[in-house]
This record gives structure tokens, sequence and C-alpha cells, in this order.
């Protein structure tokens, strides 16, 4: 209502300044407001007062419940609440809304009430848009104002032999031929399609319009031709002579065989000048040829060559081929039409490279990205001086880059897009087809002209934007076909673009499935979309049917080939049922070699900290020297994990010996220049230097500073080596040393025992002392006399050498002992054990008497040395009591 009135208002301002008639006519916009600014403001201050009252109000909860225990309150609520709904359902009844807000059912009311506000609001806000619109001057009841050239683009039916929806007869409904009746054309080639897993080699073996010679690779056919194969040769050993073999010429067989020419292709200041549209034909009066023999396709060239530009266009079908096929190709002059069959011409159409490899002739694409990649695939054809209508209509900026639109904003042609996704390996082709086909290139020169002119006076007749045309142009013909080649980590990409969190089962469902589809595919020159499309691969993947019926359940329709090899699919699901199920993020960690995530070189975490991971989680490879896996399509040992995968603990170190790996690993390190290594060093001295101390080493302690013999690392590392090279050393040492002493101890162990001998000879016939003990007191206690010996017969001394021998501490011969002899005890003394004093012994007895040890004396008669209880009891420096009996004080 207030926009409504706004709008009245400012209707109605320009009168009421222009006439004062009117200004008596109507003082005021409604009774109490003069204007619509003073009725705004009124109704902005009502809100802002009714906004803080609401505010004012009880908050839902205990609050809310404690005033609702009162009658008034609930009276004045209930009465409110009608007052609002009434208001509310005027406002909706104005505005053309459902408004039977009142009445309504206890258990539902709250919900429907809800809903008819939610649906009013929007329709109000959406009737206040459009008259605000209104009022700043846009009316959405008129066509919008579009740029020179647009036009609103067209809905293409997905069918190609239906027209849109306005067209609803049945007599332009065209019944061709199906695909599956369609003979494939693979069949009639002479030339295989390869399908194999390796990189595309070009097919060119003639180069004509050269600078630079081709390379003798393509030029020598027995290189070529001699595929190992074709031998019987294991597929192994086939591959690795086709290695061999292929590489003294990888830099040739992998370049673009027009680089050099391309790099040196100057455009013509003509090409760079205005020129004068030339009209086109109408296509009733242009002359058509359809090109499907050797002699066709030879004249055609000879026409090409004398032209000075033409335009050229392609069909594709990509369905029922793993690599995709070019099915038709038409080219057009300024005077007449060609289509050439190029299923059947296929091996022949090397000949049109004199022509579209000749710098002096345009070759006009309009979106040649795909058009020059599929030239080189099929027939080895190569384009030189091309001119790309679509990038002339980014440069130009045009609402749409289409063909379609190009011929309706050039030539006023609506172009028929039915045929679009047509089977074009249809034989013979129908009339509309053929119509279809020409009119992509019978426009084409002349919406060629019209550019370069746009071009030239967009940039004020200078060639700068038109210069920039022909570079763009010229950098896609430079482009080069690349194979798919299958790897172990292709899956990833497709699975990434589907969006949807798989677990570790669903994950290897999918690898697998994608796997045999790229198998399958290669083996049957099949399109992947064609053996099991995308969208039905994620379903049986998300779903892993326990059985194979489940599998035909999750495609519909069914397609032939998994029909066909349902059971195979069955058995991979099973193998990926089999996976232990883990959450995503260690899935994730798991890929790791297919999708590594990237840390720091230098990570600088706690020793104790577990909530990282661990260094052992890093490659132990620098970026440059990734290891890279062999594509297999189906690998042996999928069952068995990676070494590197298992690694999922925080600090567990890897129980596996490394002592071989540290020895290669250090003569790596020794190749490293001085430059490299003063760096690691410099890297290695920001880590923790606590990390020496963990008890696994592989895991904390850096790799390059073991191999630094400055550092302590090194030498605790290499503790083990230094020791036994030390005990090396040291048993070289002993034996040499042994070697001339053990001469030395022959020559005293003999001397030795020859003193031995003689000394024990000697002592024979002399009387122990034992012996001469006894005789004594046999004798009456008679002084023992000495017995003269025999002449002759003396003790002999022991000699000075003997004595010197007796020193060392070699180990003697024990002497022969003596016949045992029982001791004589009547020698002894009986009043110890009788309980007389015997001699004071020695030792401190603690129960003695004090005052006893002043009345002793020595056993020598001499007084004691201690005195009375004067000196004091602190050590004396200069004196040692050590071996002597201890004299203790009095006390």
């Amino acid at each position: 209502m207030a926009s409504s009135k706004s709008k009245d208002a400012a209707n109605s301002g320009p009168q009421d300044t222009n006439s004062d008639t009117n200004d008596e006519e109507n003082p005021e916009l409604s009774p109490g407001f003069r204007d619509a600014d003073a009725f705004v403001k009124y109704g902005l201050g009502a809100v802002l007062s009714a906004t803080k009252a609401s505010a004012g109000l009880p908050q839902v909860g205990d609050e809310y419940d404690f005033y609702r225990s009162f009658p008034g309150f609930q009276e004045f609520c209930e009465s409110q609440g009608d007052k609002l709904l009434h208001g509310m359902s005027q406002i909706m009844q104005h505005h053309g809304c459902r408004s039977h807000v009142r009445d309504r059912n206890k258990l539902t009311g709250l919900e429907e009430r809800f809903d008819l506000v939610v649906d009013s609001n929007d329709i109000i806000l959406e009737r206040v848009g459009i008259l605000l619109d209104e009022a700043d001057g846009v009316n959405r009841s008129q066509q919008p104002v579009m740029p020179a050239g647009f036009q609103p683009p067209q809905i293409v039916v997905s069918s190609w032999n239906r027209k849109g929806s306005g067209s609803g007869s049945r007599s332009e409904m065209f019944r061709l031929l199906h695909a599956k009746n369609v003979a494939r054309p693979q069949l009639k080639f002479k030339e295989k399609v390869d399908n194999t897993n390796t990189p595309f080699i070009p097919k060119i073996f003639i180069k004509p319009n050269a600078i630079k010679p081709l390379p003798s690779y393509f030029t020598n056919k027995q290189i070529r031709k001699e595929r190992p194969e074709d031998l019987d040769v294991p597929a192994a050993l086939a591959d690795f002579i086709h290695q061999q073999r292929t590489q003294e010429h990888v830099e040739d067989m992998f370049a673009h065989p027009y680089q050099y020419e391309l790099d040196h292709l100057k455009v013509s200041e003509i090409l760079l000048s205005k020129p004068e549209p030339q009209m086109y034909k109408p296509m009733a009066e242009t002359k058509f040829s359809y090109v499907d023999t050797l002699e066709d396709l030879v004249a055609l060239n000879e026409k090409l060559c004398k032209m000075s530009e033409f335009a050229v266009d392609l069909e594709h079908h990509s369905y029922r081929s793993f690599l995709g096929l070019t099915s038709l190709m038409q080219i057009s002059t300024r005077e007449e039409d060609f289509i050439i069959d190029t299923l059947e011409l296929r091996s022949e159409m090397y000949i049109l490279n004199e022509a579209f490899t000749d710098p002096a002739i345009v070759k006009v694409f309009h979106g040649a990205d795909s058009d020059i990649e599929w030239l080189q695939r099929d027939f080895g054809l190569y384009v030189v001086n091309l001119f790309d209508t679509h990038q002339a209509s980014r440069a130009l900026n045009l609402a749409r880059h289409s063909l379609d639109h190009l011929l309706k904003h050039f030539c006023s042609v609506d172009s028929d897009k039915r045929y679009q996704l047509a089977d074009w390996r249809i034989r013979p082709l129908p009339d509309e087809m053929v119509q279809y086909a020409r009119t992509d290139t019978h426009y084409l020169l002349y919406i060629y002209d019209c550019m370069r002119a746009q071009l030239l006076d967009l940039n004020h007749k200078q060639p700068g934007l038109l210069q920039c045309v022909w570079n763009k142009s010229k950098d896609i013909s430079l482009k080069k076909y690349a194979k798919p080649i299958y790897t172990e980590e292709s899956y990833l990409e497709l699975q990434r673009k589907q969006k949807k969190a798989f677990n570790t089962q669903q994950l290897a469902a999918f690898r697998l499935l994608f796997a045999w589809r790229d198998k399958l595919a290669r083996q049957e020159d099949e399109s992947t979309g064609y053996v099991l499309p995308t969208h039905m691969m994620n379903k049986i993947s998300e779903e892993l049917p326990k059985e194979p019926q489940g599998i035909i359940a999750c495609c519909n329709p069914v397609p032939p080939l998994v029909r066909q090899q349902v059971n195979e699919l069955h058995l991979l699901v099973q193998q990926a049922r089999e996976m232990p199920l883990l959450k995503a993020e260690i899935a994730a960690q798991k890929k790791k070699g297919l999708t590594p995530i990237k840390k720091a070189e230098v990570a600088l975490f706690g020793p104790h900290d577990t909530s990282r991971a661990s260094e052992s989680d890093l490659l132990p490879f620098p970026p440059s020297e990734l290891p890279v896996k062999q594509g297999t399509l189906f690998s042996d040992n999928e069952h068995k994990m990676d070494a590197d995968v298992q690694k999922i603990n925080g600090l567990m170190a890897p129980a596996k010996i490394t002592l071989f790996e540290e020895a290669e690993k250090q003569n790596d390190q020794e190749c490293l220049p001085v430059a490299q290594m003063k760096a690691k060093r410099i890297i290695e001295s920001f880590e923790n230097p606590f990390r020496m101390y963990l008890p696994s080493s592989d895991v904390h302690i850096s790799k390059n500073a073991k191999f630094d013999p400055s550092s302590k690392i090194f030498e605790i590392s290499k503790r083990w080596k230094l020791q036994s090279i030390e005990q090396q050393q040291k048993e070289l040492e002993t034996k040499k040393k042994t070697k001339e002493a053990k001469e030395q101890i022959k020559k005293v162990s003999e001397e030795r025992n020859k003193t031995k001998q003689s000394y024990q000879e000697s002592l024979k016939n002399v009387a122990t002392v034992r012996q001469q003990a006894a005789e004594s007191a046999k004798g009456g206690g008679k002084k023992r006399e000495r017995v003269a010996s025999e002449v002759g017969e003396s003790t002999p001394k022991p000699s000075k050498k003997l004595m010197k021998s007796a020193e060392t501490p070699q180990k003697t011969e024990p002497p022969p002992q003596d016949t045992f002899k029982p001791f004589d005890y009547s020698q002894s003394d009986l009043k110890v054990f009788a309980g007389a004093k015997s001699k004071d012994n020695t030792q401190f007895d603690p129960n003695r008497q004090a005052h006893d040890f002043s009345k002793k004396k020595s056993a020598r008669g001499q007084k004691s040395n201690f005195a009375a209880g004067n000196r004091s009891m602190s050590y004396l420096a200069g004196k040692s009591d050590r071996g002597f009996r201890h004299n203790w004080p009095k006390r």
C-alpha cells in the first residue's frame, strides 16, 4: 500500500508543482497527511514504537507463563491477538492472498497460519519490487533492451530427429536408421585403431610445404610398422622391446611436425587490411560434390591448392568408439561445397596435407580446438595459417559465440540443430543431414570477411586486435593430440567430480569398476559411457549389491556389456566389500600415493605431541624423486597394502631393519655438492634438537644429520660402527704383541721350571720346623742342636733370579705336599679354657669396665700410652693408629 501510494505521489508530484488548481483540488494526499513523505515518516514512527513495545513484552518461557496466569493479562493478549489477525487478513485480502487466518483447527492451526503468512509475504514483496522498478522507469512487461546481435538462446532438443515444442506436426519428424543397425566402420579400416595404453604417435610420414624436414623416424616405414605386438613375444618383453626401439626417437615422436613452420609463420599485410566482404551464393545455386573415392579426393586437393581461402568443419562420433571417429568433413570455397566421406577415405586423407599446410592459403574454422586434434588422430592432417571465427567472436565481444548465433547475426540464417547429436556413421546420408552439414561451412567465408572488417573498425583501423586473433588461432593449430592414458590414479579425478563422500569399500568398488570399464572399452572399441555410464557406476559403488541381480537393478536401462559380464562385476563388488571399513579421513590418508598431502619439510612440533603426525608418515623422497607406479589395468597385488600406508599411528617406529638402506643413502648424500650439503645443514639446524633423545631413531632423527660427521647424531647413530672398528684395531694390536710375548714367556717358563726342580731336589733331605720341634720334645726339652751336615752337603740359598721370579705375578706350580701329621695339643696353653687371664685381646670389648684399662700394662711391662681424660678426642693428623690397638678414653 505504501509503495502504491508513493507511486501516486510520484506521479502527482509534477502536476502539483505546475498548476495551482491541482493544489486546491487535492490539498492532501490522505486525511491528515499532506504528501507521501509525511505519511512515510508517520508510518516509520509507528513501526518503531510498536517495535519498542514488543521488546518490552514478557519473554517466552517462565516469565510469560507467570504473567499468563493472571486473567487480566490473558484477556488482553487474546483481544490484541484477534485485532492483529484481523488486520493481517485485511492486508492479505487487499493483495489477493488467502486470508482465512482465524477459525482454524487447534491442532494444525498454527502451521497453516504460518504457511499463509509466508506465502503472503512473498507475494507482497514481489509486488513491491515491481512497483519500485516501475517508479524507477523499468517496465517489466516490455521486452528488455538487448545488445546488438543478441538473440535469446534456442532450446536444443536432445533427440536428433525432433524439433522443439513449437512444432507439433508429425510431418517434420524424421525416421532415420538407429545406431544399433549401423555396421561398425572400424571393421573396414585398413589400419586398425590403436586403443592400447601407450602415448599417441603422429601418423604423418610425408611432410609437404616443409621448411624443416621430417624426422627419420616418420619417414622410415620399417621403424614405424615393426611392432613387437605383432610377434609371438610375451607382453612384458614386447613393451621392453618397444621402449628400447623408440628410445632414440623420443623427441621426434612426440613433437609437433609443423612446429618450426608455425613458429616462423608471418601473417601477410593483405590479411591484416580491411577486406570487402564477398557475399555468399544461395545454397540452391551453389555446386555440391560428395567425395567418397580416391580420384575425387585428389581432384579436390588440386582445387584447394589453387584457392586463397576455404572453410572446414568436421562431424564427429564418440559413442560407439573408445577414441572417437571423424565421420564427415565439410569443405566450402567461394563457389562450391564439398562433403568428404572420411570413413571410406580414412587412410587416404593425408593427401589433403598439401593444401592444409600451405601457408599461403587461409583455413577458416569455427571452434577448432577439437577439430585440430581429431585431424591429427585419425588422418595425420595438420593446419598452417588458421583463422578461428570463435576467437574473433570473443575479440568482438559478441553476445554469444556459437556458430548458429553468427549465422543469425551476419547472415540472418536460422540454423537447424536437430542433427547436432545425430549418428553421422549412417550411410547413405539423408538429404536433410547433408543440408545441415553444408550449412556449417557454406556461410563461413562471408562471416570471416565481416569479422576481419569489424575487428579493424573496432580498433580504429589498427591491426592489433586482428593480429591477436591470428596469434590465438596459431596457438590452436599448435595443439597436439594426446590419448587417454589409464593410471592407478585416473579414477580419482572422476570421483572428485561426483562430489560424493565414499568410504573405503565404496571407493574400492569405484576404483575396480573404473578399471574394468576402461579395460573392456579398449578391448571392444566402445566408449566408457556405452560400457557403463558414470551415474550407474556411482550407484553400484554406493549400494554395493550382494547379488548379481542387485547390479542389474542399479542400471536402467541395462547396458549390453554389463548384462554379459554381470558375474565379473559381482566378483569385483565382493572384493570391495572385503576391504576394511574405515572413516573417510583415514581412507584419504591411505591413498596418499594417489593424492599426497603436502606437508612442510621442517615440521616444528614437540616430541611428545601425539596429536600430530610423525615424520614417518612423510615420504622419504624429495618432490622431484617421488616413485611413480606403472599404469596397469588390473594389479595382482591389490590386496597387499603398502608399508607406507600402514603407518597410521602417531609416533610408532616402523618395524623394519634399515641397516643397508642407510648405507645407500650415505652414498647418495656424498654425491651432493657442497652448497646443497650446507643448505641442508642450515635447514636441519632449525629442527627440534630434542629429537635425538627419542627412542626411535628412524622417526625423529634427521636423515641428513646422520651423515654429517660434525653432528652429534652422526656419532650416536654410528656408535656401533665406531666401536666395532676400535675392537678390530685392538684385536690386531693384541695379536701382534702376543707373538712377541709368547717367545719371552716360553724362555721365562723354562728357566723357572729349572730353578724349581733344583730347589725341590735340595729340600728333599732337609728336616722341616715341625720335625725339629718334635725331636726336641722327645729329647727332654733340650735345646735343638745343629746337626752337622755332611761334607759337600749344604742348604743352598735361593738365588736372586728365583726371588725376582717369585715376585712376578706369574703362576707357580704348587710344591709337593708332605704327609699329613696331626697337631700336638699337649704343647698348647690350656689355661685359656680354664678361665685364667691370657694375653690381652687386641679387639675392643664394650662390656669391659672402663677402669680396667687404667690398670693394664702392656705385654712388655710398659704403661699404657693413654693418659687420663684430659686429652682431646679429635683426630691426630700427624699419627696413624692403623694396624694398632685403639685406646678408648675414660668417661
